[in-house]
C-alpha cells in the first residue's frame, strides 16, 4: 500500500465521527479508559457484549491522529465479531506491530500501521485502544 493511500485511510478514520458515542449511563456497556500519561491521548471505550458477540463498541475522548484513527479502525474491524475472533485480530495486529509473522488478510484497514515500528515513539499511540479492548475482552472471556 502506498504512502498516500495510507495517509488517506488514517485521516478518514481520524475524522470519522460515527463511532464516537458515549454510553456513560448504560449498564449494558463495559467502560474502560485508555491513556498515555506523557501526552494528550485519553480515550474511553464502551463495549457491549451479547452471547459472546461484540454487539456494539464505541469511543470518546481526546487523542492524536494515530490513536484516534487506529481506535476507529479497530472498532470497525471487531464490531459484530465473537470475542475469540476479536482477540485473534488484536493478537495479529500486535504481531504486525512487533514485526513478527502475521496474517494481513484479517487486519483490513489496520494494515496502514504495518510500518509504525519505524517510529518507536508512536507505537503506544497505535496500540493504545487495542491494549485496552484486549484486556477487557480477555477479562470478560475468562469470567465466563
Amino acid at each position: 500500500m502506498d504512502k498516500d493511500l495510507k495517509r488517506s485511510i488514517i485521516l478518514d478514520n481520524y475524522q470519522d465521527k460515527s463511532n464516537r458515542i458515549r454510553h456513560d449511563n448504560d449498564n449494558n456497556y463495559i467502560k474502560t479508559n485508555t491513556r498515555i500519561n506523557t501526552c494528550i491521548d485519553n480515550i474511553d471505550l464502551y463495549i457491549k457484549i451479547n452471547n459472546n458477540i461484540i454487539e456494539d463498541i464505541s469511543f470518546e475522548g481526546e487523542a492524536c491522529v494515530i490513536s484516534t484513527s487506529s481506535t476507529n479502525i479497530l472498532i470497525n474491524l471487531i464490531r459484530g465479531k465473537s470475542i475469540e475472533d476479536a482477540i485473534k485480530i488484536i493478537d495479529n495486529y500486535k504481531k504486525m506491530i512487533d514485526e513478527k509473522e502475521y496474517d494481513k488478510d484479517i487486519l483490513g484497514e489496520a494494515i496502514v500501521y504495518d510500518d509504525i515500528y519505524k517510529q518507536p515513539a508512536r507505537i503506544k499511540c497505535a496500540t493504545l485502544s487495542y491494549d485496552g479492548i484486549y484486556k477487557e475482552l480477555v477479562k470478560y472471556r475468562d469470567s465466563k
